[in-house]
């Protein structure tokens, strides 16, 4: 453990999923407990890739002087029993729990555990928005993109644990809540306190980068979640490509092969894999002048870690065509409500396609 570790008053354990998490978990130390350093369980998924990012962020931390405890929380059907057991000792004497996304049902079970006295929610991307929203309304917990859909018998099982945990994170007498975000919190629950990410660590760390003359593009996984149709993704991924002379497509972490090979075949663009989180990468630079995006956590971001740079934040919208059948009946509003919401970024209409 680095001898700072530990230092931050009240004894602080975080819990992350995934890359840009443990980017904002450090956004926020840098802000809250500057020069101390807390205790950081990784709860690692599966998915090669953001295995990868997952690692490189860990080194981050460390070198922050932050303790860093690496959790093969999915490594089979024992793995979350292992898991959870070997967290009840810290999970018991925390008194802050800083947590990246309050929708897992991994946190969720944790939530239920612990006795702290505070509880953080950093971003996990757009999310963050809705469980906002879904904490003042007083609803259960669900990611925008399956509500409206019928609970599953996974759902039902796992009910109680989460209600249990979103009344932990309802703030009362003895327990405070706060929320740490880039994204616009417009209805925050009475109680809970709201921080603005401004991503002061990446700036101060990263950058300023060197620019290009030409585009670049994001890639978004609202295909592999079912919102959008792949083949409409891909036809308006070529023609913005042409329209404003993008040559590279930095792509998600949840993208698939088949999907990136197909994008790469059909636009001519590289597709480059990032082994950080976006908002470092374009930090770093090299980065085109114009960055193009889908509406994603990106339109919030990007700005903010790119601020005294020349880089300007195109959002293209999503075309109601372009969603599939199994999409939620909120997915057409909550997309628009992300582009719409976004500082500081220039809005492109969505590309026609012809069917």
């Amino acid at each position: 453990m680095s001898p700072r570790a530990g230092n931050a008053g009240p004894h602080t354990l975080a819990f992350v999923e995934s890359p840009v998490q443990l980017l904002n978990v450090l956004e926020w130390a840098h802000l809250h407990a500057p020069g101390a350093g807390l205790a950081l369980v990784v709860l690692s998924p599966v998915d090669p890739m953001t295995r990868g990012q997952l690692r490189r962020m860990a080194e981050l931390a460390r070198r922050e002087g932050h303790e860093v405890r690496w959790e093969e929380a999915r490594g089979g059907a024992a793995a979350p029993f292992h898991t959870v057991g070997g967290l009840m000792g810290p999970l018991r004497r925390a008194e802050r729990i800083v947590m990246g996304d309050p929708f897992s049902r991994y946190v969720q079970l944790l939530l239920t555990i612990t006795r702290a006295r505070e509880l953080v929610v950093v971003d996990d991307g757009t999310a963050t928005m809705e469980f906002v929203t879904q904490l003042a309304r007083g609803e259960r917990l669900v990611r925008w993109h399956r509500k409206g859909s019928r609970p599953g018998p996974r759902d039902l099982l796992f009910a109680p644990v989460s209600s249990a945990a979103r009344r932990r994170l309802t703030p009362s007498r003895g327990r405070r809540v706060a929320v740490f975000s880039a994204m616009p919190i417009e209805q925050a629950p009475d109680g809970v306190t709201v921080t603005a990410n401004a991503f002061a660590w990446t700036r101060a760390r990263f950058g300023p980068p060197r620019l290009t003359k030409g585009a670049d593009m994001v890639g978004t996984s609202l295909v592999e979640t079912g919102v959008v149709d792949g083949d409409r993704y891909v036809a308006a991924v070529r023609e913005l490509a042409k329209r404003h002379g993008a040559t590279r497509y930095f792509a998600h972490r949840r993208e698939s092969a088949e999907k990136l090979h197909r994008l790469a075949v059909e636009t001519g663009l590289q597709i480059v894999r990032p082994d950080l989180p976006l908002e470092l990468i374009a930090r770093r630079g090299p980065i085109g002048r114009t960055v193009l995006s889908f509406p994603s956590t990106v339109v919030h971001t990007l700005p903010l870690a790119l601020a005294g740079t020349e880089v300007k934040v195109a959002v293209c919208d999503i075309d109601p065509a372009w969603l599939t059948q199994h999409a939620s009946p909120r997915a057409q509003g909550f997309l628009s409500g992300v582009t719409g919401s976004a500082r500081d970024v220039h809005r492109l209409a969505a590309v026609a396609i012809a069917r």
